[in-house]
């Protein structure tokens, strides 16, 4: 059995767990006030858009995005009714398909950015210099290389 958290890693892991949730919910505040689709979708649009005429297969964009995403098929389904998500089935594979994203998703993805990158940096930017930003970021991916 492993000894339990410190008081302080108690702290920080709630901290994290505050600091995550008030901030996801403004951009998701600022995006909706805008007028733009969820955070969700804008990621499921930038890494398509990332992945380049190759497109990716439902599973590997799940494990490219941002966001845990447990109903991505439906998220999809939305998208694509919208026009900004097109399949095309993979020849080798008769049931396997590859998501790309239309011209449409990308206009909208780089619409969507400005406001995102406002609610970035209202949410994160504004709190930190460059060099706490750097060493935050530097912190994070390190917890997040070991817990992945």
């Amino acid at each position: 059995m492993t000894a339990a958290p410190s008081d302080s890693v108690v702290l920080a892991w709630t901290r994290l767990e505050r600091a995550h949730r008030a901030a996801l919910g403004g951009v998701q505040t600022r995006l909706k006030k805008a007028g733009l689709p969820s955070l969700e979708w804008y990621d499921v649009l930038l890494e398509l858009e990332r992945a380049g005429p190759a497109g990716l297969r439902p599973f590997e964009l799940q494990k490219a995005m941002l966001f845990a995403q447990y109903n991505l098929s439906r998220l999809i389904d939305r998208m694509e009714a919208a026009g900004l998500v097109a399949r095309s089935a993979i020849e080798l594979d008769g049931r396997g398909q590859v998501l790309h994203t239309t011209r449409a998703g990308r206009a909208l993805r780089r619409r969507t950015w400005p406001t995102y990158a406002e609610a970035i940096q209202h949410a994160v930017g504004r709190h930190f210099s460059e060099a706490e930003a750097r060493t935050l970021a530097s912190l994070l991916g390190r917890l997040h290389r070991a817990v992945d």
